[in-house]
């Protein structure tokens, strides 16, 4: 199969759209850009097209989909019993970074869904994204446009580093914008859950709701707690090195990476360290890259996935990361990393 790119880092190409979306209309696959991550799309409403996403990456069949939709009203054709909740939240972050898992409606396939009875939609915060979902439908699932298990991809060429020769088209519309995939919360139990957390945090979402839990398997290091969201259970993001976290007081991380390091190098093993702006010049061993600023966030999560695959990209043998308890996405960006990690962490 030959991939296609189209180029819309300038904004919308309208008949580039229309070409993505007949593609998905005919039950093919398109990633495009979010502003999460990039997507692999296909029309969430057509049972053999949501199992090509499966194929394309790899992806156990019990991990569901996410479909993305454009406006509210089309909510309302794929979910059934809709709580109020669901109204507030969207009210509050639709367009965005969440999504929402309610009771399925029969139009969607159990191939979408991974066998289960519930359905997660959200609707992305990206132009490129709506407008690709309008013209192939109106309801596009799609996970991270990677091979399952890899560092989710934040360029087109990370997606083409995956999927190239496997899928139909490839949207480039540059780098995304935080760098993390969407918050997921349930719905269909009572008590709002957050199941994957993300860049819309637990106190956002409960000064909306008023009350908001957290899956136990999140925050919880034991082993035999199995989370609720069943995506969560598989190795995500990670890189082909052997990933270590390092946690502890700043001036200890940073001697026990060197210590580490240097005994790598020595015995001729090729090593990476992520740090900081703020730390980067504290390390003396290792090919040493900055995942962005403690100042700032979001820039640390933009860079996350991107410093994976780089370090691939250079064949090291092993990584130590520090760790990183930001306010906001501290969560989001520690889940990630601990699952890229196979929760490997050094506490000193």
């Amino acid at each position: 199969m030959k991939t296609v790119m189209e180029i819309m880092r300038d904004g919308i190409d309208q008949e580039g759209i229309c070409r993505a979306g007949e593609i998905l209309k005919r039950g093919g696959l398109v990633a495009f850009p979010t502003e999460t991550v990039y997507g692999l799309g296909a029309d969430a409403l057509d049972e053999k097209a949501s199992a090509k996403i499966y194929g394309a990456k790899g992806r156990p069949s019990d991990n569901p989909l996410i479909v993305h939709i454009a406006d509210w009203e089309a909510i309302r054709k794929i979910a059934v019993d809709i709580p109020k909740e669901a109204k507030m939240l969207a009210d509050a972050f639709w367009p965005g970074p969440l999504t929402m898992v309610l009771k399925k409606s029969d139009a969607v396939p159990l191939t979408t869904t991974g066998g289960l009875s519930t359905v997660a939609v959200r609707m992305p915060d990206h132009e490129i994204a709506r407008a690709l979902i309008r013209a192939g439908g109106g309801y596009v699932a799609a996970p991270s446009a990677n091979t399952s298990g890899r560092p989710s991809p934040t360029k087109a060429e990370h997606v083409a580093e995956d999927m190239d020769g496997v899928i139909d088209m490839i949207i480039d519309g540059g780098d995304t914008g935080i760098g993390l995939e969407s918050t997921i919360v349930d719905l269909t139990e009572g008590m709002p859950t957050i199941l994957r957390p993300g860049y819309i945090n637990q106190q956002m979402l409960t000064e909306v709701l008023g009350r908001v839990e957290t899956d136990r398997a999140l925050i919880s290091d034991d082993a035999n707690i199995r989370p609720k969201a069943p995506g969560m259970k598989y190795r995500h993001y990670a890189p082909k090195a052997e990933l270590f976290i390092v946690e502890g007081e700043e001036q200890n991380v940073r001697e026990k990476i060197n210590e580490l390091a240097a005994q790598h190098i020595a015995d001729g093993r090729k090593v990476g360290v992520i740090g900081t702006d703020e730390s980067l010049l504290y390390y003396r061993s290792g090919t040493v890259k900055s995942i962005g600023s403690r100042k700032d966030e979001i820039t640390i999560a933009q860079h996350l996935y991107a410093i994976l695959r780089e370090f691939d990209e250079m064949d090291v043998s092993v990584i130590y990361s520090e760790s990183f308890e930001t306010p906001q996405m501290g969560q989001a960006i520690m889940n990630r990393l601990m699952k890229a990690a196979g929760h490997q962490i050094i506490t000193v």
